[in-house]
């Protein structure tokens, strides 16, 4: 079983915390963490993009000039894709780009990451984010306490609010509850630093 050091926010060891092997020491082909990310960008897009067929653009539907006789060539509607300002053949309409990605699999690339991050010690675990106010400066001092410089993914319940305020003005720092932790973020961020309670909601889930 592995076991991973429980700091408070003076970047103190205050206790050690053993891991399920199942969740934290996963593997897995490269390409299954791949077809996560590649399923979570496809459902982040709009697909709003919209262009006006011929239907669409304005116009009247009268017939130009006759059919015969004036020596040009047939034409019948000025809305024609031919034309300047006609409508546009197969453009893009509105989509959904969703795809459907099994729940294992989701689960299983978000293991597969985690256990990454637990071999190379990207993974902080703090025993409770207690924020007395929502100051940035105070979080500011908590992440030079702890030596974190570069992009940190910050995971932690529903309910700390003062967390979130805190947080969320910082450069490189994103804040996600522990029910909205995805492949993607968790590879954006150099490190994940998680509260105690966050991680065992997230190890919990990963058993099942």
């Amino acid at each position: 079983m592995a076991e991973v050091d429980v700091k408070n926010l003076k970047n103190e060891v205050v206790d050690k915390l053993t891991l399920d092997d199942a969740v934290f020491d996963y593997t897995a082909s490269e390409t299954l963490v791949w077809e996560a990310v590649n399923a979570y960008l496809a459902g982040q897009r709009k697909g709003t993009h919209a262009t006006k067929n011929r239907a669409l653009v304005s116009g009247a539907g009268k017939k130009l000039w006759r059919q015969k006789g004036t020596g040009r060539a047939r034409v019948g509607s000025i809305r024609s894709p031919l034309w300047r300002k006609g409508g546009t053949v197969f453009g893009p309409q509105p989509r959904d780009y969703s795809q459907a990605f099994p729940k294992q699999k989701r689960r299983g690339a978000i293991k597969m990451v985690l256990s990454d991050k637990l071999r190379n010690q990207k993974l902080i675990v703090v025993d409770a984010f207690q924020m007395e106010s929502p100051k940035t400066k105070d979080f500011v001092g908590v992440l030079k306490t702890l030596n974190l410089d570069r992009k940190v993914l910050v995971v932690d319940g529903r309910d700390n609010h003062n967390l979130f305020l805190s947080s969320r003005n910082v450069p490189k720092v994103k804040m996600v509850m522990s029910s909205g932790l995805n492949v993607y973020d968790l590879l954006n961020h150099d490190h994940l630093l998680i509260s105690r309670q966050a991680l065992l909601e997230i190890q919990e889930v990963l058993q099942k």
